[in-house]
């Protein structure tokens, strides 16, 4: 279960980075949108924030996966 754990938990922040090419291409809006038309008019501040939400989705992901380890394999501790 461990390696099932590992792709999703690696695959669901992908569908939220991946939407930016998907919202750019179908001119759906959303954040991916919002990304690309905030880098188009140089918006720093809304390109920072969007980058820092993308991160966090990503680790935090990151950190669900790590627990589920825990819970799904009981030699792996956290002391």
């Amino acid at each position: 279960m461990i390696p099932v754990v590992t792709v999703i938990a690696l695959g669901i922040p992908t569908i939220f980075t991946g939407a930016i090419i998907t919202e750019n291409i179908f001119r759906v809006n959303g954040l991916g949108q919002l990304l690309i038309t905030a880098i188009y008019a140089s918006d720093v501040p809304m390109v920072l924030t969007l980058s820092v939400v993308f991160a966090i989705l990503i680790v935090g992901f990151n950190l669900i996966a790590d627990l589920l380890y825990a819970i799904l394999d009981p030699r792996i501790r956290y002391d």
